[in-house]
């Protein structure tokens, strides 16, 4: 009954958003292995999709679903690691049953506690077996369907990371009251002029990486909890990696809370600092 609920309530969200229009002013990365962009449509890459999950049993059959048709009708080959915190909701039962469902596509590896966001993608990149790793939110803030055109824009400037933006032409936030989109279009523009990172959406965990530059910005990354997207692509940028935006639409979660208060506030503008003062 719950996949049945959640295909249902899926198809009538897929369409609220605005498909992706791309930015034109991201610069295409020079291309520095032709080798590399000659196999990059063959069926040798694989997609992981990395979703950390805490409490969503309501939410993952949906962006399961979603996903499982996205890559589907667009013939990408893929995988989904649920890695799951020990969820006192159920989660974890769900998950189990969408491995059956999705096999051998979905695959679930738990964790016997809250652990935090940066150690379950390391976690889950142990796990992995793509060339590509896609991380994204499980609670449905980030719509499957732009994964296509993030896909398209890698394969044609060659870019070691695609990040979906919510502050480019075409994209946009559904769900926040006013004064949650100014705080945080206010941080984003705060680290802009601090760090000069290059990207307009610095707190944004919707992305598309090339695995062995994930691996190796990660392994760099100190911060936890609200900072850590943010440090990940500044290290990314002082490396030299090439980096595309797509613009896509945020909604706030469809199932549970979310919350954005004084301490993270705090916590973002120590790690601004931090990272001006060490990247």
């Amino acid at each position: 009954h719950l996949l049945f609920i959640s295909t249902a309530i899926s198809t009538f969200i897929s369409g609220l958003s605005a498909r992706p229009i791309r930015d034109s002013t991201t610069p295409r990365a020079e291309s520095t292995d032709t080798a590399t962009m000659a196999t990059e449509k063959t069926p040798k890459e694989k997609y992981s999709v990395i979703l950390p999950t805490y409490n969503e049993r309501r939410n993952l059959p949906i962006v399961t679903w979603l996903l499982h048709r996205t890559f589907t009708e667009n013939n990408l080959d893929w995988e989904l690691i649920i890695v799951d915190d020990g969820s006192p909701d159920g989660t974890q039962e769900v998950a189990q049953q969408l491995t059956r469902v999705y096999a051998p596509h979905v695959i679930l590896k738990p964790r016997a506690g809250k652990l935090g966001l940066g150690t379950a993608y390391v976690h889950g990149l142990g796990f992995a077996t793509g060339s590509f790793v896609i991380i994204m939110d499980a609670d449905f803030s980030h719509h499957p369907k732009f994964i296509p055109r993030m896909v398209e824009v890698q394969r044609e400037g060659n870019y070691d990371i695609v990040t979906g933006t919510r502050y480019r032409t075409g994209g946009g936030v559904f769900g926040w009251d006013l004064r949650r989109k100014l705080v945080s279009r206010g941080a984003n523009l705060f680290a802009d002029t601090v760090l000069r990172p290059g990207v307009s959406d610095l707190t944004g965990s919707f992305r598309l990486y090339r695995r062995s530059v994930l691996e190796r910005v990660i392994a760099d990354t100190e911060s936890k909890g609200y900072t850590f997207q943010m440090e990940m692509m500044v290290r990314a940028k002082a490396l030299g990696c090439s980096v595309a935006e797509v613009p896509i639409s945020f909604v706030d979660r469809v199932y549970g809370e979310s919350k954005l208060g004084g301490d993270e506030i705090v916590e973002y503008a120590k790690g601004v600092f931090s990272l001006w003062l060490k990247v």
